[in-house]
């Protein structure tokens, strides 16, 4: 078979691959990218032409991968990541003279404490650096970060997190909380008013802390009433306000609502957990991840 030519290829194209291989989609493989939707079709017609081969199939739900595509994945990250390098060498990351997307999962509270910060820090040097903010979701965050589907997360954890690099950006204690003016407020809750007000909480998947405290109250012969999983803390405290509903937060995130919520001492312990910046180990050399995380890390040790 005859060789192609290599200069059929530029890196846009790559880049336009690894979005759709990651994305199965064109549009959200436009999002990714930052690009029109015509730009990345435009690019995968020209994929085509350079691999012979369809690489993507239209389906009803995006686009699948053809055989070809899915034995190139690998290798076309590689060169990616390569090239990444190349261009990087030693030298440190400038965000004054970088156009990157970085995309961090987090919730709400923490995008609130760290991006306009973040983003201040940005605009004062006129940089081109684009953040993407996205909930974590489901799914095993390490495998996703592995994925390449984002490059940090801000998480809570009550174990160090496995299978990622991490560092921590502050530790904090849960609480009890419920509206201001809620019929019990008054009272210190037991064990018993725990399980019997029924709760909201954050529902990303399944999450340690809701293990454990089940497993607490389990040992007791106790049950508590979950009732409303959501995806954002400012969800949570929207419904205690309209509700005589209870939740289990981060003492800091619970402080942010001020006299919106009357908090209260859990009436069983728990240990303290920490707010980590984790990202995946293959990153570690990345002089912008370097940067982003050095970032984070000092507007956490410059926040009371």
């Amino acid at each position: 078979m005859a060789s192609r030519d290599i200069r059929s290829l530029d890196v846009a194209m790559l880049r336009t691959f690894d979005a759709l291989m990651r994305e199965r989609s064109v549009s959200r493989a436009a999002a990714r990218l930052f690009l029109s939707q015509p730009a990345v079709s435009a690019s995968l017609n020209r994929l085509r032409e350079a691999f012979d081969d369809p690489l993507f199939r239209r389906t009803g739900h995006g686009v699948t991968p053809t055989p070809r595509a899915l034995a190139m994945a690998a290798q076309v990250e590689k060169l990616l990541g390569d090239l990444s390098a190349l261009v990087a060498g030693d030298a440190e990351f400038d965000p004054a003279a970088s156009n990157r997307v970085f995309r961090i999962a987090g919730s709400d509270y923490p995008s609130q404490r760290f991006l306009p910060p973040l983003a201040q820090r940005l605009a004062a040097c006129g940089s081109a650096v684009r953040i993407v903010w996205e909930p974590p979701g489901a799914g095993p965050l390490a495998e996703r970060l592995e994925r390449g589907e984002f490059d940090l997360a801000v998480v809570a954890r009550l174990q160090v997190a496995e299978n990622v690099e991490s560092a921590t950006l502050y530790e904090d204690a849960y609480v009890y909380a419920l509206r201001a003016g809620h019929p019990r407020a008054a009272e210190l809750p037991t064990l018993q008013s725990f399980c019997e007000i029924p709760q909201v909480f954050l529902g990303y998947g399944t999450s340690v802390l809701d293990d454990m405290i089940d497993a607490t109250l389990s040992r007791q012969g106790l049950r508590r009433r979950v009732q409303v999983a959501v995806t954002s803390f400012a969800q949570i405290v929207h419904l205690l306000e309209h509700t005589d509903h209870a939740a289990v937060l981060g003492s800091r995130v619970a402080a942010s609502f001020g006299t919106r919520l009357q908090v209260q001492p859990l009436p069983f312990s728990l240990p303290r957990y920490r707010a980590l910046v984790v990202w995946p180990s293959r990153a570690s050399n990345d002089s912008g991840l370097r940067w982003l995380k050095s970032q984070l890390l000092s507007i956490a040790a410059a926040q009371p």
